[in-house]
C-alpha cells in the first residue's frame, strides 16, 4: 500500500503532481537540487490551492492539510518512500543517475515511476542496477493537478504488478489512467505531434497567423489552440518531444521538428515560463 510518495523536480511539471499527491492524502516529498526551484514550487502549489479554496472546489481545512503533507526538499537523501515519481530534465542519463541513486537508500521494491513524455521507458529500466522490473512510466499532463489522464507505461522489464499499482495510484489520485506500451511518445504525444507540426506548417506558408489558427482550432471543439498549447507545455518541452520522435523514427520526415519553434528555443522563448513564445504573457 502506497503511503508515501516523493517527486523528483520541482518544475512546473513536478510541482503540480506533487500537489495532486498531497491533496489525495499521501505524504508527499518534493526534492530538488535548486532551493530556488523548491521556493517557485511552493508558491506555485499555495496559489493553485488558494484558488481552489476561491472557486469551492476545496475547503480551507482540505488546503491546510494538503500543505502539511508536503514536505520541500534539496536533500535527495530525504527522497525515501513507496513511490518516487521524477519529473525531471528529459535525458535518460539523468533519469537513471537518479534513480540509481534512489535505489542505495530505498527499498528493493519501492515503485520507480518516470514522467517521461516520450523517453523510452525500457531504456531507462535497462540502464537501472537494482531491480530494473520496478520501474515503469507514469506520464502526467500539464497542469498536472487538472489534467486526468496519465499514461502509465510497462515497459519490456516492468513486471505486471507493479504497472498495476501504479494505475491504481493514479486512480487513487482522481486521475482516469491508460494502459500503454512502452513505444516512442506513447499515444498522446505521438498522435499529438501533428497538431502542433502541421499548425507551424500553416503558419510558416502564410496561410495564417498563430492567432487565428488557434482561434479557429478552438471554435472546432479543442480546449487550446496548437500555440497556446506549446506555449503552456513550454517551447523546449515540446521541442524535445519532436525531436525524440523524429530520432525514434530514423527520421520520418512526419515528425521533423519545426524551425519556427527551434528559433523560439534558441532565442528562450519558451512561452508562458519565461514570459514570451509564440505570444507575450504577463510575468
Amino acid at each position: 500500500m502506497t503511503k508515501t510518495i516523493a517527486v523528483c523536480g520541482a518544475g512546473t511539471m513536478g510541482a503540480g503532481i506533487a500537489q495532486v499527491a498531497a491533496a489525495s492524502g499521501f505524504t508527499t516529498i518534493l526534492f530538488d537540487i535548486a532551493p530556488a526551484m523548491l521556493d517557485r514550487a511552493k508558491a506555485q502549489i499555495e496559489k493553485s490551492l488558494a484558488l481552489a479554496v476561491e472557486k469551492n472546489r476545496m475547503t480551507p481545512e482540505n488546503r491546510d492539510e494538503t500543505l502539511q503533507r508536503l514536505t520541500f526538499t534539496s536533500t535527495v537523501e530525504d527522497c525515501v518512500a513507496d513511490v518516487i515519481i521524477e519529473a525531471i530534465i528529459e535525458k535518460v542519463e539523468a533519469k537513471t543517475t537518479l534513480f540509481n541513486q534512489l535505489a542505495t537508500i530505498n527499498a528493493p521494491d519501492t515503485i520507480f515511476a518516470t514522467n517521461t513524455s516520450s523517453l523510452s521507458v525500457s531504456r531507462i529500466a535497462s540502464a537501472i542496477e537494482v531491480n530494473p522490473a520496478r520501474v515503469a512510466g507514469m506520464h502526467f499532463f500539464n497542469p498536472a493537478h487538472a489534467m486526468k489522464l496519465v499514461e502509465v507505461i510497462s515497459g519490456k522489464q516492468t513486471a505486471p504488478e507493479v504497472a498495476e499499482s501504479v494505475y491504481i495510484l493514479a486512480e487513487q489520485m482522481g486521475k482516469t489512467p491508460v494502459r500503454v506500451k512502452d513505444s516512442p511518445g506513447f499515444i498522446v504525444n505521438r498522435v499529438a505531434r501533428h497538431y502542433y507540426l502541421e499548425a507551424m506548417k500553416i503558419a510558416e506558408q502564410g496561410i495564417a497567423d498563430f492567432s487565428t489558427i488557434d482561434q479557429l482550432m478552438e471554435g472546432a471543439g479543442f480546449r487550446m489552440g496548437p500555440f497556446a498549447l506549446m506555449d503552456l507545455i513550454g517551447n523546449d518541452i515540446n521541442l524535445a518531444v519532436s525531436q525524440s520522435l523524429y530520432d525514434a523514427f530514423n527520421s520520418a520526415p512526419r515528425f521533423k521538428p519545426n524551425h519556427l519553434q527551434e528559433q523560439r528555443v534558441k532565442d528562450g522563448k519558451l512561452g508562458r515560463k519565461s514570459g514570451l513564445g509564440f505570444y507575450r504573457y504577463e510575468k
